[in-house]
Formats: structure tokens, C-alpha cells, sequence
């Protein structure tokens, strides 16, 4: 709910170096006009990159998994 959304924002504000070097690539349609959104609220979790219409996730692993 609320409290999900509110995290997502927050980790969208703090993201990691892997997170922000892809996401130079992937915004504005960078990657064949494809659009992604970021730190997106899926069920119960969130997931770091997704585009709709290609039905895709992304996930990054990093040194915050650790």
C-alpha cells in the first residue's frame, strides 16, 4: 500500500551506482524506444527497473545485498 509506495520513492532518491549507470541508459526511451520505470511497486515488492510493454524486470544485485 501507502508505506510501499513511500519506500519506493525513498529508494528512488537514494540509488545505488549500478542502479544509476542503467538507468542513464534505459530512461527517455533510450534502449530502441522502449519506456522503463524505476523503484516500482510490484505486488508485494518493488522492483529496481520494469517496462510494460515488453514484459520485462529487471533486477541489480549490489553491495546493499550484502
Amino acid at each position: 500500500g501507502r508505506k510501499l509506495l513511500r519506500f519506493a520513492k525513498d529508494m528512488r532518491s537514494t540509488p545505488t551506482d549500478a542502479e544509476s549507470w542503467l538507468w542513464r541508459h534505459l530512461r527517455a526511451g533510450r534502449l530502441q524506444g522502449f519506456k522503463f520505470k524505476r523503484q516500482q511497486p510490484m505486488r508485494n515488492c518493488i522492483v529496481d527497473f520494469v517496462c510494460f510493454e515488453a514484459r520485462l524486470v529487471v533486477e541489480l544485485d549490489g553491495g546493499q545485498h550484502a
